[in-house]
């Protein structure tokens, strides 16, 4: 765990360069919750990688090594050396927000690690959105990031939540929108079903609603990969460029999908999906 080439992770230079981000793991397991998990990226790295999987309800969450918990620090050192803010997505072998007593120590001590990297910006990517506010109260005491929830916002933390078809997205974004943070946004990857966003926003706006550029501030579009991919239809990843655009929303087109190497080679994108926005 350390650099990534996730694309959505890089920061862009002022001279239009692309400096890669990082990808941190408190803890390594998790459970299947909805669709967009049935082909689970990080339980068939486990299971085929190295050997383990820790995923269920049954199973341990296993907390890596302290010299992973480390690693953070030295990047933001290295960012505030350099002047060049980075982006850390957390966690792409578990879910910081999962309900699970193995979580619960790790949790509290990531959230101070976050208040004592100010120079990183950490993208919280969640499948539970539902958790997100208790989950941070209940360390109102003990915590730094406390103050997230209500005092002052942290800057240097972005909220989002995966969202793979539109009942995910009627259940999951409502929550996503009662939390604080400077940004918010949506993963929808794998992209199993079109997703019309424009209801959800006019809820949560109400009468004042003029657009729904106040719903999510980043949209991640991309297919499913590897050998049991489901296909995604080139017109619904159209669909949410269509209304990020309407919207004043960033839209990040990540893949394709499929098995293909080429999945993730922006050339080898129709040239009207070739648009790889960042919240500003």
């Amino acid at each position: 765990m350390g650099q990534t080439t996730i694309e959505w992770t890089a920061t862009i230079n002022s001279d239009g360069t692309l400096v890669p981000g990082y990808t941190f793991n408190p803890v390594i397991g998790c459970m299947k919750v909805s669709a967009g998990c049935q082909h689970c990226y990080a339980l068939t790295l486990m299971e085929t990688r190295y050997g383990r999987a820790q995923w269920g309800p049954n199973t341990r969450r296993v907390r890596t090594s302290s010299s992973n918990w480390k690693k953070p620090i030295m990047w933001n050192a290295n960012a505030k050396a350099t002047g060049r803010r980075a982006k850390v997505f957390c966690a792409s072998l578990s879910d910081v927000f999962e309900d699970h007593p193995d979580w619960i120590q790790p949790r509290a001590d990531l959230f101070d690690l976050i208040a004592q990297t100010p120079y990183l910006d950490w993208l919280l990517l969640t499948k539970r959105p539902e958790n997100i506010n208790r989950m941070v109260a209940d360390y109102a005491g003990d915590c730094a990031w406390l103050a997230w929830n209500g005092v002052y916002p942290r800057t240097n933390i972005w909220i989002g939540t995966s969202v793979e078809n539109q009942e995910q997205a009627e259940k999951r974004i409502p929550h996503l929108l009662n939390v604080e943070a400077p940004v918010k946004f949506l993963s929808c990857e794998p992209l199993l079903s079109p997703l019309n966003l424009e209801d959800l926003a006019y809820e949560a706006a109400g009468p004042a609603w003029a657009g729904y550029n106040k719903l999510v501030d980043w949209i991640i579009v991309g297919g499913e990969s590897g050998q049991k991919a489901r296909p995604m239809q080139l017109e619904w990843a159209r669909s949410l460029r269509d209304q990020c655009q309407a919207a004043g929303t960033a839209f990040f087109m990540k893949q394709l999908g499929g098995i293909s190497d080429k999945r993730h080679d922006l050339t080898d994108f129709p040239e009207d999906l070739r648009i790889r926005e960042f919240p500003q």
